[in-house]
């Protein structure tokens, strides 16, 4: 039975506000003297949704166990990215890992996630709703995990910027036209 905390929540409430997705599982054979042993590697992303994500890499003899690692690990690994409304990412950006290189760019509103496997999942537990990425060179799903996550710690929001130059967010946006009120014709 879970104990309740000071806020009156539950602990195991602290587990249910990530998500986690598997990405890939790896069946890998040792070969012994009576045939072959089996292994499994797990790679998973967790995220809250809201903008915190990291991706873990488990081994064990059965899958559960090495899904259990991989999710610790990735709980333990878990970086923040600044979203623009909550919804996207402020600029495009590239990452780059080994073979694997992955271009994502800002979408507007009502866009969708348009990326491939190991990358979507990326965005889904991260909260991100609108990116239209692709990924170039390797198709194997730690790189392209690794390479999109090299992207995103390159990612600045215009606060982080400002801040860094000693400016107000204000100078660093660009500027908006202003909309001029529209002068009736006199008839």
């Amino acid at each position: 039975m879970a104990r309740e905390d000071r806020r009156g929540g539950r602990d195991d409430d602290r587990d249910n506000e990530f998500v986690d997705r598997l990405v890939h599982i790896n069946r890998v054979a040792k070969v012994v003297k009576g045939g072959r042993r089996f292994g499994f590697a797990a790679l998973v992303v967790v995220g809250d949704q809201k903008g915190r994500v990291g991706f873990g890499h488990g081994k064990a003899k059965e899958v559960p166990e090495a899904i259990r690692k991989a999710t610790e690990q990735a709980k333990n690994q878990m970086i923040r990215v600044p979203l623009r409304e909550g919804r996207t990412i402020h600029h495009d950006i590239e990452g780059r890992w080994g073979a694997g290189k992955v271009i994502m760019r800002t979408a507007p509103q009502g866009t969708g996630i348009i990326a491939g496997g190991p990358m979507r999942a990326v965005f889904e537990t991260l909260g991100v709703q609108d990116v239209v990425a692709k990924s170039l060179g390797s198709q194997n799903p730690y790189n392209m995990v690794r390479a999109t996550f090299d992207a995103l710690k390159k990612e600045y929001s215009p606060r982080m910027v400002a801040a860094r130059r000693g400016k107000k967010v204000a100078d660093i946006l660009p500027k908006r036209p202003e909309t001029a009120p529209t002068e009736q014709a006199e008839s």
